[in-house]
């Protein structure tokens, strides 16, 4: 399996990397947190490790770490629009609960 990434989302993290001035794409993991346990994480990547996975979606680099990618394989990240706000959405499959707030979950 692997992590995937919307066009959608795609298209944002390439706008976000110009805006920046660079970038090779974006990381994302899990952190211990919230109610639930664990809390995404996603930051811009300009340094890939030795262990990382990297999935290219979409000319986009999506870079895992080793522990995180336990608990994201086979998860889908979605850019969305909600009301006047713009979210990244992980749309996770391993979710066994997710805390009432939804900002935290567990496997």
């Amino acid at each position: 399996m692997a992590v995937r990434l919307t066009e959608r989302a795609a298209e944002h993290i390439k706008k976000s990397l110009t805006k920046r001035g660079g970038g090779l794409g974006l990381r994302v993991g899990v952190k211990t947190s919230g109610c639930s346990g664990y809390a995404y994480k996603v930051d811009f990547v300009d340094d890939v490790g030795a262990d990382d996975t990297v999935y290219e979606v979409h000319g986009v680099k999506l870079v895992v770490d080793p522990k995180s990618l336990v608990f994201l394989d086979g998860m889908e990240v979605d850019f969305v629009r909600q009301g006047l706000n713009e979210v990244f959405q992980f749309n996770n499959p391993n979710i066994k609960e997710q805390c009432g707030c939804g900002e935290s979950f567990n496997i």
